[in-house]
């Protein structure tokens, strides 16, 4: 089987490999997923360069999330042959993936590969950061990085739940699309100041931020928040740390969390972990919520996808299959 592999941290575009390799056995307790399909997210990309929670034991493959059919189930029949699953594992990027039975979730056959490869990371992320936030119908939210996937779900998921949607981009022609999808708020920072924006449209501040860019900008979407306001941080593409204003968080009682998915996901229970999945796969089932997609390659080109996937103002997700 091919699969895309590297033997030391760094760069994708100078460490990425691909190499051929005997088909994996599953254990006992596994399956044995023919993979279809796969996304490229930022997390990917942090995981190779050595810059992200989880240290890759090398060699090895990159990528996180995938969708694809069963080719051999495990010994206890947990999920028949052919079934279509999404799943999260350490390595993606190959055509064989085993993986244990309890940690796939089955899909229906119906919903487009393109859709299922990115029906984990990005939108169980929206739900939960939506969930774990308590926010409420009217109260604002602000979204950095709001033309992103993630933030495109956010939008829409938000909108369902009647809460204010602002989100910050880097280019006026991205701001249309989004307020076509529900948001209330979209400020370019490239041109305009995100607080004063921020205040004159809310009034005093949006009760909660989600930041993927760390950076100055999440310096200035802290400063956003109204008394009392959280911001939860998930993300730092700008590869910088927030300056924090200690004075700032002092007397406008101002709290910083960090909110990773896993761990969030862990901490429900089987009941509640099952409702989120079946909420979110009938989100995009029912296309309440809808993804991008910008371009499709196959395995053996993520050279190419890799180029793709770093051009500035991409307007959906770079799929591997």
């Amino acid at each position: 089987m091919k699969q895309v592999i590297f033997n030391e941290t760094g760069m994708p575009e100078d460490v990425l490999l691909l190499e051929e390799t005997d088909i994996p056995e599953p254990k006992g307790h596994e399956v044995r997923i023919k993979v279809t399909a796969r996304n490229i997210n930022p997390s990917d990309v942090m995981f190779i360069r050595g810059m992200y929670g989880i240290t890759p034991k090398l060699p090895s493959s990159a990528g996180f999330e995938a969708v694809g059919i069963i080719d051999k189930a495990d010994e206890k029949g947990t999920l028949a042959q052919g079934t279509k699953v999404i799943f999260t594992a350490i390595g993606t990027w190959k055509e064989y993936v085993c993986i244990p039975a309890q940690t796939v979730i089955p899909v229906p056959q119906e919903m487009p590969d393109e859709v299922a490869c990115q029906a984990f990371i990005n939108p169980m992320t929206a739900f939960g950061m939506l969930e774990y936030s308590g926010l409420k119908e009217g109260e604002w939210v602000l979204v950095t990085a709001g033309a992103s996937a993630y933030g495109k779900l956010v939008i829409q998921m938000a909108k369902s739940k009647g809460i204010k949607v602002a989100c910050t981009v880097r280019r006026d022609e991205q701001k249309a699309s989004l307020e076509k999808l529900g948001a209330d708020l979209v400020i370019n920072t490239e041109k305009e100041k995100l607080q004063k924006v921020i205040m004159e449209k809310t009034g005093e501040g949006v009760s909660v931020v989600f930041d993927a860019v760390g950076g100055i900008l999440g310096a200035k979407a802290l400063a956003s928040l109204k008394s009392g306001g959280k911001l939860l941080a998930f993300g730092a593409l700008s590869l910088d740390n927030i300056p924090v204003n200690s004075g700032l968080m002092i007397f406008k009682n101002l709290k910083i969390e960090g909110f990773w998915l896993t761990t969030w996901i862990e901490s429900l229970s089987n009941e509640s972990r099952q409702n989120a999945f079946k909420t979110v796969l009938g989100y995009l089932m029912k296309q309440d919520v809808k993804v991008d997609v910008a371009g499709t390659y196959p395995l053996e080109e993520f050279q190419a996808a890799l180029e793709a996937y770093q051009q500035p103002g991409r307007n959906g997700k770079i799929i591997l299959k």
